[in-house]
């Protein structure tokens, strides 16, 4: 068998001190989120960033930074997640848009209020990405280089 890491994105936007989570049904019950989701073949972290955004919160996300990279490993699940977590904007809202499956809707949310209900959280990295965004870790998402197939092994 072959290791492989589940590699995620998640998009942390604030907007007037508020968070937007989306809650979601898991196996573990109702649980809350940032916009997030796997990578899929052939897209950027951006474009999968963007895409996720879109489907999970019926909104066209705009990042600006990189807050940062986080690995996880499921404590029941023995899977490892990497997720790369992006801060950005909403530039458009589409409220006629049906959200992905299992998306029960979106929240806005204060830190401190995501801060009291950790339980609910699906993974630790949701309030890791929140207080690495509250330190004001930024970078520049040309961190991540892209490389193209040369045709070369």
């Amino acid at each position: 068998m072959i290791w492989c890491p589940n590699i995620t994105v998640a998009a942390v936007i604030e907007e007037n001190g508020r968070f937007l989570l989306i809650e979601e049904e898991t196996d573990a019950g109702l649980e809350l989120n940032q916009p997030a989701g796997h990578l899929e073949q052939n897209e950027t972290l951006i474009e999968a960033v963007i895409r996720e955004t879109r489907e999970e919160a019926a909104c066209l996300f705009e990042p600006d930074a990189l807050i940062g990279i986080y690995q996880w490993l499921h404590p029941v699940k023995q899977l490892t997640y990497i997720r790369f977590a992006f801060c950005g904007r909403i530039i458009e809202h589409f409220p006629d848009q049906q959200l992905d499956k299992g998306i029960i809707r979106t929240l806005w949310m204060t830190p401190d209020e995501i801060r009291a209900c950790r339980p609910r959280h699906r993974s630790p990295m949701l309030l890791a990405n929140l207080e690495d965004y509250l330190s004001g870790h930024r970078y520049s998402p040309q961190l991540i280089q892209y490389l193209l197939s040369s045709g070369n092994s």
